[in-house]
């Protein structure tokens, strides 16, 4: 679908710029929101923050765009579910990583 923007108005051209940015936020939220579900509470998780150490945590509460991590340390994040990695457990109680298919 081809819009031909010269031939709209100043009032026309800001409602349209409104609708794409409402879409924009819409297919943004949706997107997080898959993401998310590949998670659930209680999960073991693994994400760095930039330049620092990785940090393992567990996945306690899902927010609009992000979810909560506590982490074993005690502090609580607020990370993108694009930068998280499940956190497998083996028998042992050593921390594995699992790379979380983002696609």
């Amino acid at each position: 679908m081809k819009i031909d923007i010269e031939q709209l108005n100043k009032k026309e051209l800001i409602d349209l710029n409104r609708r794409i940015i409402q879409r924009l936020k819409f297919l943004e939220a949706a997107r997080a929101n898959s993401e998310m579900m590949k998670f659930s509470v209680g999960d073991k998780v693994i994400f760095q923050p930039s330049g620092d150490e990785h940090q393992t945590g567990v996945l306690v509460k899902y927010n609009k765009k992000t979810v909560t991590v506590i982490t074993d340390q005690g502090e609580r994040w607020n990370v993108s579910p694009d930068l998280l990695t499940k956190a497998e457990v083996p028998h042992s109680g050593e921390i594995r990583f699992n790379k979380h298919n983002c696609n």
